[in-house]
């Protein structure tokens, strides 16, 4: 039995690059929350707070969305 360790390490490191983005659009998404709620608080739109959010949410469906593409397809 023969193992490719470099495949295997391409795909270990290609996945954790995968969770770091769709954890670090995670956070700036909840930060745009947060920022919008403050700004509502303070009497402002807080609208660069919500698109930051939504850009950010949705940013992290269409990855999820095509890993699970690429499992089921």
């Amino acid at each position: 039995m023969h193992i490719n360790w470099t495949g295997l390490g391409e795909v270990f490191l290609v996945a954790l690059g995968a969770v770091l983005a769709v954890m670090v659009l995670f956070a700036v998404g909840l930060r745009g929350v947060s920022q919008r709620l403050t700004a509502r608080e303070r009497g402002a739109s807080g609208a660069t707070g919500l698109t930051a959010a939504v850009l950010c949410f949705a940013a992290c469906a269409a990855i999820v969305g095509y890993g699970i593409h690429m499992i089921v397809g």
